[in-house]
């Protein structure tokens, strides 16, 4: 058996998904007529508390929507230096908007209020003026880490007071609701823009959607048309996430599990140097000095078994709605019997 654990993206349609996606009812989403694209876009919206929520083919071009939606270009954005929308969104950030990004060094990819306050630049002209802040929940690079939400609410304090905005990259959002038990409402408070990913832990084939209220996204849905995201009969693909929020959710208590069964086996072995707290279904962890990365890759595969390298001699295990049982305990027998 194969087992895929570089990310949680690599997962296909369960067949009760693939069967709700066939029976769907479409329309023409240009001209707002699909009826499954509204229905989850309504439905993301009120678990948010938001007035609009809209559907696009990526996380990457929500969040690029958002940041366009909330900046002009020659403006900047404070974001951590593990952040998604500077590390891997090809440089959209600049190439889409014309901003920059102000890095904090932060803590597995969150930082605080005060060094929010420390990275907002002077009132003065010739400085660029800072319009909007952005975080990652959970963090990827920071090993699936959740923030603390009373440091959320201190950073949207900040923000009002210094007329802000505040962007939350949610593309594992779910994860961090079911590890701290919070709610997506709590979040929709907080937050100008969310966008929330439906195809990692929620194992739909595509497609996140950005949330906010009328003032903020009255212009989103031409922006996602300049960026080419417009879609036709996109229903088949809104009821993947229809039934993802039904059926999907609460299961990610059981990756969670697994990843830290698994982050505990490394931290047992000798040939790991260290292993990053594990809260979610994501394993950040690195080799000994005395082992090479690609021999420890191809041992791996002759198990059958295949993770990802994230730079700076880190890797990454990421549990999904595929990784079985059966291969949990393969992988798990796997790590101990290594011979490195």
């Amino acid at each position: 058996m194969n087992i895929d654990l570089r990310s949680d993206t690599v997962t296909k349609p369960t067949h009760a998904m693939l069967d709700a996606m066939m029976k769907a009812q479409v329309g023409d989403d240009v001209f707002s007529e699909d009826p499954t694209v509204n229905a989850l876009q309504s439905r993301i919206a009120a678990m948010f508390g938001k007035q609009q929520a809209l559907f696009f083919p990526s996380g990457s071009m929500a969040n690029q929507t958002a940041i366009k939606l909330h900046t002009n270009p020659g403006e900047q954005v404070i974001c951590d230096k593990y952040a998604h929308i500077y590390n891997y969104e090809a440089g959209g950030a600049s190439f889409n908007s014309g901003v920059s990004c102000n890095l904090i060094n932060g803590n597995k990819g969150m930082f605080s209020a005060e060094q929010v306050l420390e990275h907002i630049n002077p009132d003065a002209f010739y400085y660029s003026q800072t319009t909007l802040v952005e975080i990652e929940n959970t963090t990827n690079k920071g090993g699936g880490a959740c923030w603390d939400f009373n440091e959320i609410l201190k950073i949207r304090k900040i923000c009002d007071d210094k007329n802000l905005g505040f962007h939350l990259d949610g593309a594992r959002l779910w994860n961090a609701l079911v590890a701290k038990n919070e709610t997506a409402k709590q979040y929709g408070d907080v937050f100008d823009t969310i966008s929330v990913c439906l195809s990692k832990g929620l194992g739909c084939p595509i497609g996140s959607v950005l949330v906010g209220n009328d003032d903020i996204m009255k212009k989103a849905i031409r922006i996602r048309k300049i960026f080419g995201g417009n879609m036709r009969q996109v229903g088949y693909l809104a009821a993947a996430g229809l039934y993802a929020l039904d059926h999907h959710i609460d299961r990610l208590e059981e990756d969670h599990k697994k990843a830290k069964e698994i982050g505990n086996i490394l931290s047992s072995l000798s040939y790991i140097k260290t292993v990053e707290p594990v809260e979610t279904n994501i394993v950040v962890f690195e080799l000994s000095s005395d082992v090479k990365e690609p021999d420890f890759f191809q041992k791996l595969k002759e198990n059958n078994i295949l993770i990802i390298s994230m730079g700076s001699n880190k890797l990454r295990i990421v549990t999904h709605l595929d990784y079985t049982d059966a291969m949990h305990e393969k992988v798990l027998n796997s790590l101990t019997s290594l011979k490195i």
